[in-house]
């Protein structure tokens, strides 16, 4: 499970080190490269066999599902394998950095099987939004585990 947060600066050939322990936690979980894709307001790493797992899962779905569809099509059509290089990190194209609004600061977030990849400040800005609405996210998720 990928925890926690750590801040890296991208270069100007959009290459940025992954956090030693997510490193790590991706090569254990899969001898593959990692997958990045974009989601709507960041970026997600899977190790290659959770994205396996998770394309399969979505393009079911899908199969039934008009809506579903639109979403297969844009994260997985933006979807690329990362190979990690000796220095431990990845090289994150062009349009991903775009569509994620990714500047130089880099915070890479552990949330569970995959790790969020945000531009610093839209992160915090997205931490501070999530706060503020914490009691009614808490209750939501309250009624989803009692579910």
């Amino acid at each position: 499970m990928f925890r926690g947060r750590h801040v890296h600066t991208i270069d100007a050939k959009g290459r940025v080190s992954i956090p030693a322990a997510y490193r790590t936690e991706l090569q254990r979980r899969s001898d593959q490269p990692p997958i990045l894709t974009g989601e709507h307001r960041c970026l997600k790493l899977y190790a290659f066999d959770d994205w396996c797992e998770y394309e399969q899962r979505i393009v079911t779905e899908a199969a039934v599902d008009p809506e579903a569809q639109d979403f297969v099509r844009l994260v997985i059509s933006r979807a690329v394998d990362t190979p990690i290089d000796k220095q431990g990190r990845i090289l994150v194209p062009q349009y991903l950095r775009e569509q994620a609004h990714i500047q130089k600061d880099v915070t890479f977030a552990g949330v569970g099987l995959t790790v969020e990849v945000w531009d610093t400040a839209r992160f915090e800005e997205s931490l501070e939004e999530t706060q503020a609405n914490f009691p009614a996210l808490s209750r939501g998720m309250a009624e989803k585990l009692r579910g």
